[in-house]
This record gives structure tokens, sequence and C-alpha cells, in this order.
């Protein structure tokens, strides 16, 4: 455990450290940790904690320096007024359900080149600073990796993704974020789409499918190619040849030309 010194007026130190969950947590289910409070020297009030989860966040180096770093995109909640006698040491649970939108970072162990990270801030007599950055780690559900699998089965490889600040047009959303996923074909000369991108809008039932043709680096949904809307349920798993979906889902987007539609995507369900 590595705490971080905090100065407040007069000199007054409080001790500080946010310590996450080791193994990676679902969309939909329980982020935990905990937050670490020392009073070393003296009595403290501790007047306030708050934590935001937040992504591009930097590499979590212990004992940085203070201030914002990343984008919010929720707030987990933790314990707030109390008082730490001198040389007390409290340890304040996280625990936070997480929406069901939060982004991925990794796919079975591969890492997506997403940052999530938690930031804390403290108020205490005059101490108001942030700790330095604990990278979050979100991990896919079932689903998600059924429909990868059937990708994978098909050729497509999963090489990376990007978070974007804003939602995907006429979907019921909780967080302004969307976050697609870059397949590349491995098996060229077939006629299909070299390049694809893939989106999750997961919810409690299951998800809105989104797929296109790649142009990942591109932040504004409009400003890309048309996509494809499917939807799947969780329970679906196990009992849906997705393989078969995924094939006739990418020989739709092969075949699909043009530009957006008034309402903003090819609005197909399955």
């Amino acid at each position: 455990m590595v705490f971080k010194r905090l100065l407040g007026m007069g000199g007054i130190p409080l001790e500080i450290d946010t310590v996450m969950q080791s193994e990676p947590a679902l969309p939909g289910g329980l982020l935990r940790g905990e937050l670490v409070v020392r009073a070393p020297d003296r009595r403290i009030e501790v007047k306030a904690t708050r934590l935001r989860l937040v992504t591009d966040a930097p590499v979590a180096h212990k004992g940085d320096g203070d201030g914002s770093s990343g984008d919010v995109f929720d707030y987990p909640s933790v314990s707030g007024y109390f008082t730490l006698e001198k040389g007390e040491e409290r340890r304040l649970p996280i625990r936070h359900r997480l929406k069901w939108e939060t982004p991925l970072t990794e796919v079975k162990g591969q890492q997506l080149g997403v940052r999530l990270g938690m930031h804390t801030e403290v108020e205490a007599e005059g101490v108001k600073a942030q700790t330095d950055d604990d990278l979050v780690h979100i991990t896919a559900l079932p689903l998600h990796e059924a429909v990868l699998d059937a990708f994978a089965s098909e050729g497509y490889a999963l090489r990376g993704s990007r978070v974007h600040n804003q939602s995907i047009p006429r979907t019921e959303h909780h967080l302004y974020r969307s976050q697609g996923l870059l397949l590349v074909d491995e098996r060229s000369g077939q006629n299909r789409p070299e390049k694809l991108e893939l989106h999750f809008h997961t919810n409690a039932v299951g998800c809105e499918i989104f797929l296109r043709k790649a142009k990942l680096d591109e932040g504004y949904w409009k400003n890309k190619p048309p996509a494809r809307r499917f939807v799947a349920a969780h329970h679906e798993v196990g009992r849906v040849d997705f393989d078969a979906e995924v094939h006739r889902w990418i020989g739709e987007v092969g075949a699909s030309t043009g530009s957006h539609p008034a309402d903003d995507y090819d609005d197909h369900d399955d």
C-alpha cells in the first residue's frame, strides 16, 4: 500500500490511498475497492470524499502530483463526513454498480488500448487534492464474447478500440460515451470489408449491435460509414448460432452503400 501525503493549511497532514479490485469488473456489475485514510500526526475532520471514473486516464503512478486528468463519465459514492483521531486509519469500502454501457478495457485478457481510471478527492481542514490515478479494468460480458468469437470464426480479429465522448443516436443511453471495436479481416481476397467497426450498446436485456465499415478515428457518428443495427439478448448465449448470424451481418454491411439516412443509421432489427 502506497499512501499519498496531502498537506492542508498550516501543514496539517492527511494520508490517503485508493485501492481498486485487481480482477476486471463487468459492465452492469459491481466495482469494488476501498479508500484508506490516515491521520498520522493529529486529529483531522474529513469533510467530504469524492470519486470519479474517467476515460483516457493516465497510467497509474502512486504518489504523483495533484490535478484532474481524463474525462469523467461516472460518480461512485463513498462515506462523507467523519473524524480521524491522531494515528487513526480508516478504510472506506467502495461498492459501485457500473452502468451497462461502461467501456471495455479488455476481452479475454486482450488489452484494447482503452484506459479507465478512478480519481479520488478528499476535503479535510483545508486539504483538497486528488490522489494519483488508479486504473480500472472492465472485461467483456458473455454475450460480447460470443459475438466476438463468431467474428473470429469468420476471420475477423479484434485489433483495438476507441472511446468517443458522444452517445449513439436514437438509443436510450445513461453514459455520454460510445465505444468502437476494430475488427480486421485476416482472410484477404474474399470480396468483403477489410476492416469493420463494431459497437455494443448494452443494457440489462442484451445489446443493440451496430456494425459498419471501419472509420475508428472519426469521432462523430454521422461522419462514419452507415451502420447496420442488430439485436441480441444475454440469454441467447449458447442457444443462438452466432456464427451464422455474424456471417449474415458481414454480408449485409459489405453490400451496404450510400450515406446515412435521415434517421442516423440503417435501422435493421433482427
